[in-house]
């Protein structure tokens, strides 16, 4: 079968002008080497294709049977949208989410807001167009604070968790100025840090989870930052499963699969969750589009320390999809 691989990775020289987290989400050429040789591991022909301007003409040269999707797009809150809207149009069938998923999971706030709505537990949150709108503290401290629509930890630091209105007010403004979108404020959940990996459709199933154990500061105080994950070996630990009590665990599988249908995931997600001081699990975040760099993204890692090699879990994602269109080899 021929698999195209639709793709952004980070530019050699990126802009001095944009942030130094702007390309954060792309991945590495190894990323995209990693995912080919899988996929041509398991029998398939890889077309490369990169995302971007000449998208549409690098599809009608490889004339794939599927595309798998990994691209990220450029440009605002409907980014990630991008590749599969085109992809619906011209007919070809993907792997992965559709656009309307990965518009919601990208815009936190309204995830939250849907993932609320249908009864998960997620922290109180406000949203703020500048620092002057910052007028009265919203939450009781300590507060987060981060862009409305990033990933990979764009835009939060080790100085995103705020302890007062002052500091508050002033990553309000760091954001908003930095990263030209909405913060958002929310309350700061202290407990462990889990993320879920998700794999399936009918039924989907929780193929690991994993706890982020900071090494060099309080679990009360810690912060999956930017600074952590270019650091996270020296920085945190990786917990598979996490230590916490079977009820916690069993409460965080069944706010995972429901978040998952809830927010229209397909084939494979990644959803974080914090708990909070009464050790209830927090929904935070979800990502449709997880990061599959072996020994460094989430979902490999998690998976492989739960018995499943890299190459199952790329060649399960791509069946998942097969399946659900009815493309699947006899």
């Amino acid at each position: 079968m021929r698999v195209g691989l639709a793709y952004n990775v980070k530019p050699a020289d990126p802009p001095d002008h944009l942030p130094e987290d702007a390309f954060e989400e792309y991945d590495s050429e190894a990323t995209v080497g990693h995912i080919c040789g899988a996929l041509s591991l398991l029998g398939h022909d890889v077309r490369r294709i990169p995302a971007g301007a000449g998208f549409v003409d690098a599809l009608r040269d490889s004339r794939p049977d599927i595309v798998f999707n990994i691209a990220e797009g450029e440009g605002g809150r409907c980014r990630e949208a991008h590749v599969p809207a085109v992809l619906e149009m011209l007919g070809l069938p993907y792997v992965g989410s559709d656009p309307l998923t990965l518009s919601v999971t990208l815009d936190k706030p309204v995830a939250k807001k849907l993932v609320s709505y249908e009864g998960f537990p997620t922290p109180e949150f406000r949203t703020y167009r500048s620092a002057a709108e910052f007028g009265e503290p919203p939450l009781p401290f300590p507060v987060i604070v981060k862009p409305a629509f990033e990933g990979s930890s764009k835009g939060v630091r080790l100085s995103s968790r705020a302890a007062s209105f002052e500091q508050a007010r002033e990553m309000v403004r760091f954001v908003t100025e930095t990263y030209r979108q909405e913060a958002l404020v929310e309350a700061f959940a202290p407990g462990a840090e889990v993320t879920v990996g998700v794999l399936g459709n009918d039924p989907p199933r929780v193929a690991g989870m994993m706890e982020i154990v900071p090494k060099t500061v309080p679990r009360g105080e810690f912060v999956y930052s930017l600074e952590v994950k270019r650091d996270w070996e020296n920085q945190v630990s990786y917990r598979v499963p996490p230590a916490l009590p079977k009820a916690t665990l069993a409460e965080i599988e069944r706010c995972a699969l429901g978040i998952y249908r809830a927010l229209g995931c397909r084939d494979f997600s990644r959803i974080d969750f914090r708990l909070d001081a009464g050790g209830i699990p927090q929904f935070i975040e979800c990502n449709p589009l997880p990061g599959l760099s072996p020994g460094y993204g989430d979902l490999p890692i998690m998976t492989e320390r739960m018995g499943m090699p890299y190459l199952s879990l790329i060649g399960e994602i791509l069946s998942h999809a097969l399946i659900r269109l009815g493309m699947a080899q006899a």
